[in-house]
């Protein structure tokens, strides 16, 4: 039998009490979807982010849900910035729409870690975004990290990480963690100490390949350094190398077909993300975003990624 002892020991560290322990409880919410993991080949999918539709206001993924149906997406990341989202009325209301539209929640982003002094804030944000992955029947949250050398620093993500890394191996979710430039989790270093400290199967990297064309980060040499711990990659493009500002694909110098070619040889398995993120041209924006998919769609294999 699986000894509780590391769930009771995150618990009792995280000061959680009875709080953590019907967090980690999925009857929480009143629809319950449990995550099977299933054996298999090899399985690349694409998905969208509802930032590309919705941009960064809250607005409840109204916008979100009138544009894709007219996509060929059926993967969608959520971009849970705003509390309504992550209450359980929000997130019932997202699997209700999704239910109705045919669609798969597949990632729940919540906002940066960070924190100073004092990261139990932090600690319960993050629990409850898996517990809302969780709800949704999806196995991946998402987050990035605060400006760089603010809000505690790479140290406090690193503590955060230290303690939910229990709960996501308990609950069998991935914590995708997401670099963005000027940030404190930007540059190799920052995930070779991010690794070197937090050793879990359960938390890898969220590759943005604008944003690290924005740091001047070599692409290639992510991919052929953290190809083990790659879960999860943004297709964006960024007008050019040391500055992070989104264009049409094609119109950049991101080469985000390099990059899937070679974490491909190495037996990538995760979500191609496309996150065109505003600004953008409202008017074509359904024919960027078909065109989007079509781009990356030789990609896809099957069966679907649990």
């Amino acid at each position: 039998m699986k000894s509780n002892q590391p769930r009771r020991s995150f618990l009792k560290k995280s000061g959680l009490g009875l709080l953590g322990s019907s967090l980690l409880t999925p009857q929480v919410f009143s629809n319950n979807h449990q995550i099977k993991s299933s054996p298999g080949s090899k399985k690349v999918e694409l998905a969208i982010a509802t930032i590309t539709m919705d941009g960064f206001g809250d607005h409840n993924f109204e916008k979100a849900f009138q544009i894709l149906p007219s996509l060929p997406f059926k993967n969608v990341e959520f971009n849970c910035w705003y509390s309504r989202t992550l209450t359980p009325a929000g997130i019932q209301s997202i699997t209700d729409r999704c239910n109705q539209h045919g669609l798969v929640p597949i990632c729940v982003q919540g906002s940066s870690f960070g924190a100073e002094g004092n990261i139990i804030k932090d600690v319960t944000h993050k629990l409850w975004n898996i517990q809302a992955a969780k709800q949704l029947g999806c196995r991946r949250v998402k987050f990035t990290g605060a400006g760089r050398g603010k809000d505690g620093g790479l140290d406090a993500v690193i503590a955060c990480l230290k303690e939910i890394a229990p709960a996501a191996e308990e609950m069998d979710v991935l914590i995708l963690v997401e670099n963005h430039a000027n940030n404190n989790i930007e540059f190799m270093e920052d995930y070779e100490r991010i690794f070197q400290a937090v050793n879990s199967s359960h938390i890898g990297m969220c590759m943005d390949n604008a944003h690290f064309d924005g740091s001047n980060v070599d692409l290639l040499e992510v991919v052929d350094r953290f190809h083990s711990k790659i879960m999860h990659i943004d297709l964006k493009d960024t007008e050019r190398f040391g500055i992070h500002k989104v264009v049409n694909y094609g119109e950049g110098v991101t080469r985000n077909d390099a990059v899937v070619q070679r974490i491909l040889d190495y037996g990538f398995e995760g979500y191609l993300l496309i996150e065109m993120a505003p600004p953008r041209d409202e008017n074509t924006l359904i024919a960027d975003l078909t065109r989007a998919y079509n781009l990356f769609d030789k990609y896809q294999t099957a069966p679907k990624i649990p």
